[in-house]
């Protein structure tokens, strides 16, 4: 299936995923040129999303490799499942016809498909999400867009296993390292960006149905100061916003006050560094400067 790009705009959409086309022109792009999706951005701010968004418009399977340091090529593509075989190779050792015995315990029967190889494997177009790949070293990520340029792989006992249809690939990175270039030429490129305080009060309500327009304002307000004008060591995301928004409506909570702001910092703030920064500026300064910006 194929969709035009505003096709695909009104798919976010139904799917509550609000962007503008700064997402939808390179996410369009990659789906036409058939190349992986790079998406980059502060933790919190969409990119996993998007691929799970991706999944539910072409009605697919998401398959999802976590990236963490140390994944090797096994845990990402496949292994043996040596239990297996060894049972088999238990249960045989009495017989004397074994000449096939080899064969059979390296037969697909005992191969553990990774997520890598699921994806080459799937009889449908699927959604492969490689997520924070800037987890990984620079030697898988060589591994990986060498695998991402022919979307086949040799598994020595079984032969060359080629992919039926491209999987649809996103990959995301938190930068905690710079990517290769290598990596990089391969994939169209997606930086998303913190919401302006209009967009942010625009998920919010999206995402939290029945929430008052000052109170999502308000949110979204307080949100963009802090990440403006304090030095976190994690800023609030979009994740900490929607939060923080249902949360103040399940206390029945109409505006913000400088004691509900209290309440319910630790929906805001994820370490105690961050929090000692917050408790400089303090909760009835925050509500001044909301009710600055809303006059």
């Amino acid at each position: 299936m194929k969709l035009s790009k505003e096709e695909l705009k009104k798919a976010f959409q139904e799917e509550q995923y609000i962007c503008g086309e700064e997402i939808i022109i390179p996410s369009y792009l990659a789906l036409e040129l058939e190349k992986p999706l790079l998406i980059t951005g502060e933790p919190g701010v969409g990119k996993t999303e998007i691929a799970k968004v991706l999944s539910k418009v072409f009605d697919t399977e998401l398959i999802r490799l976590q990236c963490y340091e140390g994944l090797d090529e096994n845990k990402a593509l496949y292994e043996w499942n040596y239990q297996k075989q060894l049972i088999n190779i238990q249960i045989n050792k009495d017989n004397k016809a074994q000449d096939n015995l080899e064969q059979d315990i390296f037969s697909e029967e005992y191969l553990l498909e990774r997520p890598l190889l699921k994806a080459i494997k799937a009889d449908k177009r699927p959604v492969l999400l490689i997520d924070e790949i800037d987890k990984t070293d620079e030697e898988f990520e060589a591994f990986l867009f060498e695998m991402l340029s022919d979307f086949q792989v040799s598994i020595p006992e079984l032969g060359t296993v080629k992919a039926k249809q491209r999987p649809i690939v996103v990959l995301t990175s938190n930068a905690n390292r710079e990517l290769s270039d290598g990596l990089k030429r391969r994939c169209i490129f997606l930086y998303i960006d913190l919401p302006s305080i209009d967009k942010e009060v625009e998920i919010i309500r999206t995402k939290v149905p029945g929430i008052g327009k000052e109170l999502s304002h308000q949110i979204a307000a307080a949100i963009s100061y802090l990440r403006h004008n304090l030095d976190f060591k994690k800023k609030p995301s979009i994740s900490e916003t929607l939060d923080w928004a249902q949360a103040l409506m399940s206390l029945d909570a109409d505006r913000l006050s400088p004691e509900l702001i209290r309440k319910t910092q630790s929906l805001i703030f994820k370490t105690k560094n961050d929090l000692d920064v917050f408790k400089e500026l303090g909760a009835g300064q925050l509500s001044k400067e909301i009710k600055t910006k809303s006059s």
